[in-house]
């Protein structure tokens, strides 16, 4: 038998191991500074009459050691959310997870709104991600429920969706998985474990066999023209929505055509099923192997979650509101209004604005767009608005939205914990 002899484990804390690492910076660099720094002429700092000016290796000391120490980056959040809303009470949700309240005056009249701001180096326990009504995407529900089933601490109403079925309508993927393609190249979201991006995303898909290559329109959308090739997984559904006319189905499972049929198939939960014109489709029937490649354009990798929404509010640090190039115009004029964007601190920045009411009379999109530059978005879209926009934060519904609770929804945008937290 083994002789089973005890060792001590000596294990150095995580937070220790930061600190003396930054003292040891810190003293690289003071020392560094101190002995080898350079005497500045006044020529190397002036060119073209404008005056530049160069961290000290101090002030990088600085800023190693506040990425290095939570405690350090949760202060900065802190202060940064302290003095941008200064005279307002901010409430802590969570470490990282701040809500304010306001009401700001536009012609003499009030507007009531909802911030949330978030970091997500100091709210490293949690994720921002989207979330559905249902495991299909024909479901509605009201937020507080998609939140609860979520556990979230933060919700907001998300991208646009088809009122009768539910059916989102643009990009949306969750984990990494495209639940839903882009309609009309609409600007979206994405969600990275560094930060955010945003951009018009369109989608590059196409299916091949039988030496061809045929190009897939949209994945798990209403149909829009009767040529379109729609793709369709178990997210949309048992079965796929019926053929156009002079349509065909193919149903595949492990990269093989299993049945043909011009009436709706049953969406297998290992395959998918292609709808669109036999014209186009028959060139498939009988190959031996068939194969779909999906992307998008940004190809934005490792992006984990997108959310759509549009037009655009703040691009680029400028205000930017592509409505007819979205063909959004329909959503002009005062309502409540959903924007979600992101500050040069990597905050992100989600609002809910009350509206159609004498105590709060919503916003217009120009005036929706400066509000979001206004509170420092480098980046803003517009999420779904009127009676869709509705906030949660643990357990209740903050703003007042025009039904009690909000109107059921189809999709949604959760602060949830990590799951292996």
């Amino acid at each position: 038998m083994d002789t089973l002899i005890e060792r001590k484990q000596f294990i150095i804390p995580v937070r220790t191991c930061e600190t003396v690492l930054t003292i040891s910076l810190f003293t690289i660099f003071t020392l560094t500074n101190s002995i080898f720094q350079p005497q500045l002429f006044a020529s190397d700092l002036l060119i073209a009459n404008n005056t530049i000016t160069t961290p000290t290796l101090i002030e990088v000391t600085t800023n190693i050691k506040d990425e290095l120490l939570p405690e350090n980056r949760k202060e900065k959040f802190n202060n940064r959310i302290k003095n941008k809303y200064e005279g307002l009470k901010i409430n802590d949700v969570a470490d990282g997870v701040k809500h304010i309240k306001m009401v700001k005056y536009y012609n003499g009249k009030p507007v009531r709104i909802n911030i949330v701001e978030v970091n997500h180096k100091v709210a490293n326990d949690f994720e921002i991600k989207p979330a559905t009504a249902s495991k299909t995407l024909s479901s509605k529900r009201k937020l507080r429920t998609i939140a609860q089933n979520n556990d979230a601490i933060v919700a907001i109403n998300g991208g646009f969706f088809k009122p009768q079925t539910g059916v989102p309508l643009g990009t949306l993927m969750i984990n990494k998985k495209l639940i839903t393609g882009p309609i009309y190249d609409r600007v979206a979201l994405g969600i990275f474990d560094s930060g955010y991006e945003v951009g018009r995303v369109q989608l590059n898909a196409k299916i091949l066999g039988n030496g061809e290559s045929i190009k897939i329109d949209n994945i798990n959308q209403p149909r829009m023209l009767s040529s379109y090739i729609l793709a369709y997984t178990p997210d949309w559904g048992a079965y796929a929505p019926a053929s156009p006319q002079y349509g065909v189905q193919l149903q595949v499972v492990g990269n093989k055509i299993t049945e043909v049929s011009s009436n709706p198939l049953f969406i297998p939960k290992d395959g998918y099923v292609i709808v669109g014109p036999k014209a186009k489709l028959e060139k498939l029937i009988g190959a031996k192997k068939v194969d779909i490649k999906i992307s998008t354009n940004p190809k934005w990798e490792n992006v984990k979650h997108i959310i759509s929404g549009g037009p655009y509010l703040v691009k680029d640090n400028q205000i930017f509101i592509d409505t007819t190039a979205q063909k959004l115009q329909s959503i002009g004029g005062r309502n409540p209004r959903t924007a979600i964007g992101y500050t040069k601190e990597n905050d992100l920045v989600l609002v809910a604005v009350d509206g159609r009411e004498g105590s709060s009379i919503g916003l217009t999109l120009n005036e929706l767009a400066k509000l979001m530059k206004d509170l420092g978005c480098t980046n803003a879209i517009n999420l779904d608005g009127g009676g869709s926009t509705v906030m949660y934060i643990n357990g209740q519904i903050v703003n007042r939205p025009q039904q009690q609770g909000g109107i059921a929804l189809s999709n949604v945008l959760v602060i949830s914990k990590k799951a292996n937290i």
